[in-house]
């Protein structure tokens, strides 16, 4: 014999409405998780900006990347006339230093062996 109560059968249909019906949360209560949430959130910290090298103050200091190329310009075109000069250059170098003048670093005359300090 099994024995059935009433109050039994009302609960399995209460239990078994509350199973078919989705439970909805309402707009307030969703918006307090969402506050809550993003109040427990961490904050993005600002990176630091990076302070350039010397070489860029430097840079910086001269004009950038226009003087720089310029400089470079300079540089070659002066490696350039004084490895090759025009004759030009040469009549005007000449006119204004004279001749050629060599000088002997090393002069027999100054020498030990020549007799500067010998004994004598």
């Amino acid at each position: 014999m099994t024995m059935t109560n009433p109050n039994d059968d009302m609960l399995d249909d209460l239990f078994a409405q509350a199973r078919s019906t989705s439970p909805v949360p309402s707009d307030a209560l969703m918006a307090r998780v969402i506050g809550d949430a993003d109040a427990v959130q961490p904050r993005a910290v600002a990176t630091p900006v990076a302070r350039p090298g010397l070489m860029m103050r430097m840079l910086d200091t001269i004009g950038g990347w226009p003087a720089v190329s310029g400089l470079a310009v300079a540089t070659v075109a002066g490696i350039w006339v004084g490895v090759a000069p025009p004759a030009s250059v040469q009549d005007v170098t000449a006119a204004m230093m004279g001749d050629e003048v060599s000088i002997n670093l090393f002069a027999t005359d100054l020498m030990i062996d020549a007799g500067a300090f010998g004994d004598g």
